[in-house]
């Protein structure tokens, strides 16, 4: 009964993607049910390895014969596609326990013939095994998750089936070696007990879920217990899918599950608004450089002096607590002696120190803690911080934060609140998201001393002194900034302006008849260009075009307003208009297409000396060629980038090829740390990082 839910489609199994009856059996009596499904699966394979095969989707076949007098249900499955080259059989059987009838029993056994497959037979074999082993350690749970839809649903037993009347008769004898008993309970025990010696598992006939690129298959029980908590089939599922879609759009470079997972419970386990806030927060990270600000930038001597913040050992959960007295904290001095930009960049590194001890908190308690507990004492509020530039800082720091640190607040304690503080709560409260307004306590006076106050979420032994408690707390006690400190505000403008310029990765505009092209002059042969780049809205070509004259001074195109950041933002064309190719300049590389949200990462051996111009250029959809009319996918396409613009954040850097580490596999190179919250490195990402902190 449970089982049947799988079909026609499995939401809790993604790759499951579809499936249709083909054939159907019953007999008189309903003893015997056959069903024969045709089902459409989504593999996990390389884009590459699809590419060469020509198909998005395998078909397999699937048998299910149930025998309700002899209570058993047997399934064959095989593969249609490929069938001449790949051979997948596959058999699983539930039966009843012999020592005890409300045992299921289950058993599975499979077998994989690879004769050829394009050269890719060894890579074929990986991804058979891994998605099989996948398909094993996820079947019992979805099969528990439907037991238990069932059992919402008020259905506790399933009756056993009886022969009609006239059969009885006739077949008594028979009968008399298996005699019918009443209707069997299934109780979530049973399902349980039976595991003792062989598990319920996943019986589709196609591999369950894959793990999407986690070499040990680690979303099992035990891992999600001890590094992401209570989960849900469903929420699972959502966690692997937006994984699975980073891996394919991102090539590799995949945050940790727990950081993937905030932004799906930011949004309540939508895919799509998860995936488009998670994806902003990655190219605002690495457009920053906000992964390495913990280890290249040292907050100003007034901030360590005067911003009266501070970590201050755990909560009673094991959060890391965070203390901020902001009564008595001179944001005004502060924004005059330091400007918005460097508040809000020690603000960050708060917010990245507070991931790193989260991280540390999992390993130390051996539960998951992926958020921190924050105690805002604002005895000493007054008008001061209600001040317009101070207040508008404050705003944007908390825009900033809600944006890409989502679900890291665990709880906020306002204590001591004065007067002037529903003043300041409804200038900031509309900014604030609602699930995070949810984790705020607000204590007026004294009250967080009584119950239901400080002592519910803190160790007494931790309390800090200046709320009454035992605990010296090290957290600056603020006081005015020294006027002599301000800056005027152009210094404070062009100060802004350098701190958020140090990214090393450049934005541009790509237009309609409008690329941008960047030059690179080699002076020794065999030199390495190497590029990685995001591209942020529409499909762009890449190419690579090599000179042995330079070509005039870049013109900066008009359009070059429309940039990204301003005033990082451009359009430059250096290929000038009569210039032939093949004659003037030559392609040294093939056209490599990238589609919105990908992330390309790749180098070039050069084999001559001159000049290197690397081109973005605008990817128009070629028309149909057997027919006039337009396709559906173009059409669509080309409503998506209706205004023919593009946007791609990049960065280059030519190597002696000596001193290159990474690949050599050119426009195919794609491994790059994406940031630290990615969960693998590989030698070239590490190479470039390292290149990148010694420049």
């Amino acid at each position: 009964q449970a089982y049947e839910r799988r079909f026609p489609t499995c939401p809790l199994i993604p790759m499951f993607v579809a499936s249709d009856t083909v054939n159907e059996y019953k007999s008189e009596d309903e003893a015997i049910h056959v069903i024969e499904r045709r089902c459409k699966l989504d593999i996990d394979a390389p884009r590459l390895l699809k590419k060469i095969a020509g198909v998005d989707y395998v078909y397999f076949v699937q048998k299910n014969s149930l025998n309700r007098r002899e209570r058993t249900l047997h399934i064959e499955a095989y593969n249609e596609t490929f069938s001449n080259r790949v051979i997948i059989n596959e058999h699983c059987c539930y039966t009843v326990h012999p020592d005890n009838e409300d045992w299921t029993c289950f058993e599975q056994s499979a077998s994989l013939d690879i004769k050829s497959f394009f050269g890719f037979e060894s890579t074929v074999e990986k991804i058979a095994m891994k998605q099989y082993t996948s398909n094993i350690k996820k079947g019992k749970e979805i099969i528990e998750y439907y037991l238990k839809q069932l059992e919402e649903e008020g259905i506790t037993f399933v009756p056993r089936w009886t022969p009609p009347i006239a059969c009885k008769l006739e077949s008594s004898t028979s009968h008399a070696r298996r005699p019918v008993s009443p209707a069997i309970n299934i109780p979530d025990s049973a399902t349980k007990e039976s595991l003792n010696n062989k598990e319920i598992l996943n019986t589709s006939g196609s591999p369950s879920e894959p793990t999407a690129g986690t070499p040990d298959d680690k979303l099992d029980a035990d891992y999600i217990k001890r590094y992401l908590g209570d989960l849900t089939p469903m929420q699972e599922s959502c966690l692997i899918r937006l994984r699975q879609w980073l891996q394919e759009t991102h090539k590799g470079k995949i945050p940790k599950d727990e950081h993937i997972l905030r932004f799906l419970r930011a949004r309540d386990f939508n895919i799509d608004k998860a995936r488009e806030i998670l994806c902003q927060s990655l190219t605002w990270r690495k457009q920053h450089q906000v992964d390495y600000i913990l280890d290249t930038w040292n907050p100003p001597q007034v901030l360590q002096d005067y911003y009266a913040g501070g970590w201050h050992h755990h909560d009673k959960d094991g959060r890391p607590l965070y203390v901020l007295r902001l009564g008595q904290m001179d944001t005004k001095g502060l924004v005059r002696a330091l400007g918005e930009e460097a508040l809000l960049r020690y603000v960050l590194s708060i917010n990245e120190e507070g991931l790193r001890r989260c991280e540390e908190n999992t390993k130390v308690f051996g539960r998951p803690i992926s958020s921190w507990t924050c105690l805002v004492d604002l005895e000493g509020l007054n008008m001061r911080h209600l001040w317009r530039p101070g207040v508008k800082a404050l705003l944007r720091i908390i825009e900033v934060v809600e944006a890409n640190y989502p679900e890291t607040l665990g709880r906020l304690l306002i204590l001591r609140a004065p007067r002037v503080f529903p003043v300041l709560w409804t200038l900031v409260s509309p900014f604030i998201d609602d699930n995070t307004r949810k984790k705020f306590l607000i204590y007026a006076g004294n009250d967080y001393q009584g119950p239901g106050g400080l002592l519910d979420y803190i160790d007494k032994e931790i309390i800090p002194d200046f709320l009454g408690g035992e605990c010296m707390c090290e957290v600056p006690e603020g006081g005015l900034v020294p006027k002599s400190l301000y800056r005027t505000a152009e210094e404070l403008e062009n100060e802004d302006l350098k701190l958020w310029t140090e990214t090393i990765y450049q934005s541009a505009s790509v237009f309609k008849g409008a690329p941008h092209e960047v030059l690179i002059q080699i002076v020794d042969a065999s030199s390495v260009i190497t590029w990685d780049f995001d591209v942020c809205k529409g499909d762009i070509v890449f190419n690579i075009f090599h000179s042995k004259r330079a070509p005039q001074p870049p013109k900066k195109d008009s359009l070059g307003a429309h940039s990204i950041t301003s005033p990082g933002g451009n359009n430059v064309q250096l290929i000038d208009k009569v210039w032939q190719l093949g004659r003037d300049y030559s392609m040294v590389e093939s056209p490599l297409i990238c589609k919105e949200g990908e992330s390309v990462q790749g180098s070039h051996v050069t084999r001559w000396p001159g000049f290197y111009i690397l081109q973005w250029k605008f990817h128009s959809m070629p028309a149909c060629a057997t027919t006039n009319l337009p396709r559906v996918d173009d059409v669509l396409a080309s409503l998506q980038v209706s205004s023919h613009k593009c946007k791609v954040m990049y960065y280059t850097e030519v190597i002696g090829s000596e001193d290159f580490r990474g690949s050599m596999t050119s426009l195919e190179s794609s491994h790059s740390g994406f940031s630290q919250l990615s969960a693998a490195t590989t030698s070239s990402s590490q190479s470039h990082s390292s290149s990148m902190i010694s420049r």
